[in-house]
């Protein structure tokens, strides 16, 4: 079994200032051997950590759409910003990756996400994140979960962090897999396991965005 936590960013999302170093020797000194670095709207520090690190690192992409969030993961070309939803899932799928909603109701406003977890917009998904460490909102999990049995679709989980005392907050324990098909096989046989960080864990990354500008 290994402890993918898949939900990460680093200094190469605008609100976060974590070195690929340091999130690989976190994950080292915790016991997570399994990541999504899923910047915002970037592959560039994935690619890079996965030819760095001594465990698996997915490719992902935190995709910003006209309608809300996207996580594709197994990408190797990145996607732009500003596509609409049915675009970027269709660039996604076209490069033989996955379609994920990232925390679809943890983030304001809720109305853009409305389209998200619209029937025509899940019907195409391949998995749901259905606990974020950062999320605000009590429910939110329990309604991710709930949506996530509707569709019949395999639920995530990650931590979402911005910085690397945040990294394994939250995780998938699940079977090793290899590629896309397998790793949806396994995450169907996954325990989440985790807890939400302190709300105050979100001054850091608007820290982050200002020390950036």
């Amino acid at each position: 079994m290994i402890k993918a936590d898949l939900h990460i960013h680093s200094c190469y999302s605008p609100d976060s200032c974590t070195p690929l170093e340091v999130i690989m020797e976190h994950c080292l000194k915790i016991g997570i051997n399994c990541i999504a670095l899923a910047d915002h709207n970037s592959i560039e520090g994935a690619l890079k950590l996965q030819e760095m690190a001594p465990f698996t690192v997915i490719v992902a992409e935190e995709i910003m759409t006209s309608s809300g969030e996207i996580m594709g993961l197994f990408l190797n070309e990145e996607i732009p910003r500003g596509l609409s939803v049915e675009e970027t899932i269709d660039r996604i799928k076209k490069q033989g990756g996955l379609v994920n909603i990232p925390h679809p109701f943890g983030r304001w406003p809720l109305d853009n996400y409305k389209k998200l977890t619209s029937p025509e917009i899940m019907e195409k998904l391949d998995l749901i994140e259905v606990f974020n460490a950062r999320t605000p909102f009590p429910n939110s999990s329990s309604k991710a979960y709930e949506l996530a049995k509707k569709y019949g679709l395999p639920g995530g989980a990650g931590s979402d962090a911005h910085t690397s005392s945040e990294i394994g907050k939250a995780y998938v324990e699940m079977p090793e897999f290899s590629g896309p098909e397998e790793f949806l096989s396994s995450l169907a046989q996954g325990k989440i396991i985790g807890h939400r960080s302190s709300p105050l864990i979100h001054l850091a990354s608007t820290w982050a965005r200002i020390k950036k500008r």
